[in-house]
């Protein structure tokens, strides 16, 4: 009697095929085959040297370039973000169009939700623009290094010294340097996007005032497949996380892809006040990126 066509496959090498653990799991690497695991971080090593690499190669290049005149220096990160993106095996999908500084003088502010310290690679590889950093980036090893070489502009958390920080980045924007903000003021679980503080919208109200242009950022795929609320922990950054641990945990996944949707710009004049315009960014944002939590198609939208 011939076997059944089961019986005549070969079976499956249990090294290549054993299930991942859920990544919620704080024990879930130490339930992996001893081989498993050894890949799995000879694949972190491999990744985190490319992105040293490409870090020492790329930073005397930006800092002559900050010494040229010229817009050298601010496209030139787009390309070094590009190569980090690449090199930790995260492909970025963008729908919809960058705002590009209108006529008079009138630069962009990009404003985006806010889950992890992976949104600073995202939007540096695909908007031509500075960052709004926390203050205390500005002291952290290495990373303070290449957020200064990147020309980020440093703000505190106290309302004492908003107004000092939103004359520096209104003179940033008066430059003709274009600025990427996150208003929640902190990360979130990526579950969500928390409510954007009115106070960060003050660098809309000079004259003439920027563009503000709303972006949703969801990390939507994990191993070629959705994202579900199980397993996005593993792209957000938050509460006392640190970062070395956090990209040690991620760098051992393949098939990672975040959406950036990059919805119709807005005109601060079309507002009453900063608030006014806070919460419409806020809601077009939020609608967009539950859009691509929830895996449906995504496309720009305008405010509601």
């Amino acid at each position: 009697m011939p076997a059944p066509p089961s019986a005549l496959r070969p079976k499956r090498f249990p090294l290549l095929h054993w299930p991942d653990q859920r990544v919620d799991d704080p024990d879930w690497i130490g339930k992996l085959p001893p081989g498993r695991a050894v890949l799995r971080s000879l694949r972190v090593l491999r990744r985190l040297a490319f992105v040293l690499l490409t870090t020492l190669l790329a930073a005397p290049v930006q800092a002559v370039l900050l010494l040229l005149p010229g817009t050298a220096k601010a496209r030139f990160p787009l390309l070094y973000w590009t190569c980090i993106c690449h090199a930790i095996g995260l492909h970025v999908q963008v729908i919809g169009t960058p705002a590009l500084p209108a006529a008079g003088g009138r630069p962009v502010v990009y404003v985006s939700n806010h889950s992890s310290w992976l949104d600073i690679l995202v939007l540096g590889s695909t908007l031509q623009a500075c960052f709004v950093a926390k203050q205390e980036v500005s002291r952290w090893p290495l990373i303070s290094t290449v957020a200064k070489l990147g020309r980020s502009v440093f703000v505190g958390r106290r309302r004492a010294s908003m107004r000092g920080e939103r004359d520096a980045m209104r003179a940033r924007l008066a430059r003709g340097d274009s600025l990427i903000l996150f208003p929640e003021g902190t990360t979130s679980d990526g579950s969500r996007v928390l409510a954007f503080r009115s106070a960060f919208f003050s660098i809309a109200e000079s004259d003439p005032p920027p563009i503000v242009q709303p972006v949703s950022v969801v990390y939507d795929r994990l191993a070629g497949l959705p994202t579900g609320r199980a397993n996005r922990p593993l792209f957000a950054w938050y509460g006392d996380m640190d970062i070395a641990s956090h990209f040690w945990r991620l760098a051992q996944h393949c098939g990672l892809r975040v959406s950036v949707v990059l919805h119709a710009p807005l005109d601060p004049r079309d507002f009453a006040d900063r608030k006014a315009l806070a919460a419409t960014t806020w809601n077009t944002v939020a609608r967009g990126a539950a859009t691509l939590r929830q895996n449906r198609p995504a496309v720009p939208s305008g405010p509601a």
